[in-house]
């Protein structure tokens, strides 16, 4: 995050947001360390606006030259979340970040959970109001509207996808090379050189990087049949895919 006025990018980069989510209203949640410096701006700005930048970098979670898959830009207004809207937030992030240190955060931000009546302050819940926000990625640069990032929905295969393309890569290597077979002119020099591997997959398709005859990595998309809504139904679309190329 980059807030004006603080000028430790450094120091800020140490204390990166520990989970993020978005409200219904369209805001972004950050969960941060009490006393990181994004928590100690926001309190210290009080009611007055605080711009702030978020930055999201996508890593492709199988190694590969060229790994970044984009980045995402969100900028607006951040403030504290305070007293009886702090539960609900803590609530929600609690709910869609159920593992690890985020066990117990909604009871460790409620009133009265610290010593005296004080909460605890090892966690700080920080809201970002959106105003622009904008995406470069394998598809493309293109601004978002706060109104389309607060309705938008997430990819049903999102929370799996690393862990999909890792065991795509480790244990369905031949297969997913296989699927050069299906690029008309370009089969045969994808299919002589190098490895191919898993980039990106979603409920539309998969998307796999090759080598051309010049030995230039190159994406290929594979879409589905029809977009998939859960792991049984990409099963039997990867299963369709691998069929096409092995017949």
């Amino acid at each position: 995050m980059t807030i004006p006025g603080i000028e430790a990018p450094d120091d800020l980069g140490a204390h990166e947001p520990a989970a993020r989510t978005m409200t219904p209203e369209g805001d972004v949640l950050l969960l941060v360390p009490g006393g990181s410096p994004a928590a100690r701006a926001a309190a210290y700005a009080q009611h007055d606006d605080l711009a702030c930048v978020m930055e999201i970098t996508d890593v492709a979670p199988v190694a590969m030259p060229h790994r970044i898959r984009g980045r995402a830009w969100i900028s607006g207004w951040l403030t504290p979340v305070r007293n009886g809207e702090r539960a609900a937030g803590a609530a929600l992030m609690a709910e869609r970040h159920p593992v690890g240190e985020l066990l117990g955060l909604r009871e460790a931000l409620l009133p009265g959970s610290g010593n005296g009546s004080s909460p605890r302050t090892s966690w700080t819940l920080l809201r970002l109001e959106v105003a622009e926000a904008c995406v470069d990625d394998l598809w493309g640069a293109d601004d978002v509207e706060p109104e389309e990032l607060a309705v938008a929905a997430p990819d049903p295969l999102a929370q799996h996808e690393a862990d999909l393309l890792q065991h795509l890569h480790a244990a369905h290597s031949d297969q997913v090379r296989g699927l050069c077979k299906l690029l008309g002119e370009r089969s045969s020099p994808a299919c002589a050189r190098g490895e191919a591997i898993p980039v990106a997959l979603d409920r539309f398709g998969l998307r796999v990087r090759f080598t051309d005859d010049s030995g230039r990595p190159f994406d290929a998309r594979f879409d589905f049949p029809e977009p998939v809504r859960n792991v049984s139904e990409l099963r039997r679309a990867m299963h369709l895919l691998f069929d096409a190329a092995a017949g």
